[in-house]
């Protein structure tokens, strides 16, 4: 099967063999997918300085099997400018699709959150703000999406100046003052999130507590090397 232009981001590359390179990209249209990019990295090749991440592009390959073989690339508008913090947390974005997509899934809708993001993070907009509604799309996109407006045990809406604990997979649940345990928001905080209302510093800060823990449960173990790399700067600021 040939595809012609469709748009596409690079996740990650790395070296493959001489002179070439192997792609993790992510499509419109055909979502992730593994690319052999033959003698990309020889100095003769045109697409020696085309093929980076966080630029938006538009990728012909042949697919053949689990990897296809690029056949052509050409830009689909400028490069983003990504200083200092923001492109860690666009290395993020990147790391979350690299470990929680499977290969050949289509998620077009993701595909225009994502790039959506990297736009707002080059444009300067409130970065975090932008993790966490991508984040959010993530896991929506991905079955995984977070209740967020209902009370998972009773389905009454949940009341901004209650207090509820999230039990992962499952929801929010009212609980007391003196009951409360594991992850607990207010009301406030849920709903800001629902929303996509994060400008208040509480919500803000409860949203990444809770997408913390919601993302930790789909990649496993193994910690994101981003985060880390995002906290240590953040601590070092």
């Amino acid at each position: 099967m040939k595809i012609h232009l469709e748009p596409g981001y690079i996740l990650h590359h790395y070296p493959y063999r001489d002179t070439s390179l192997l792609l993790e990209v992510f499509t419109r249209h055909h979502g992730r997918v593994g690319l052999v990019a033959r003698g990309a990295r020889s100095g003769r090749s045109r697409l020696r300085g085309l093929l980076q991440v966080f630029s938006p592009l538009l990728l012909s390959w042949h697919a053949r099997g689990e990897l296809g073989t690029l056949s052509g690339a050409e830009t689909n508008g400028p490069v983003p400018v990504l200083p200092g913090k923001r492109i860690m947390s666009a290395y993020y974005l990147n790391e979350l699709l690299l470990r929680m997509m499977t290969r050949n899934d289509p998620h077009p809708d993701l595909f225009t959150s994502y790039a959506s993001a990297i736009d707002r993070l080059a444009s300067g907009e409130a970065g975090e703000i932008t993790l966490r509604m991508f984040e959010k799309s993530l896991l929506q996109e991905l079955g995984y999406g977070l209740l967020l407006d209902q009370d998972a045990e009773t389905g009454h809406s949940v009341n901004p100046d209650d207090l509820y604990e999230y039990q992962l997979e499952k929801g929010p649940v009212a609980v007391t003052r003196s009951s409360a345990g594991g992850l607990c928001f207010n009301g406030r905080s849920l709903l800001a999130l629902h929303r996509g209302e994060l400008d208040d510093p509480a919500s803000l800060r409860d949203a990444r507590l809770l997408m913390r823990h919601a993302i930790a449960l789909y990649t496993g173990k193994r910690p994101l090397r981003t985060r880390e790399v995002l906290r240590q700067w953040t601590v070092s600021q």
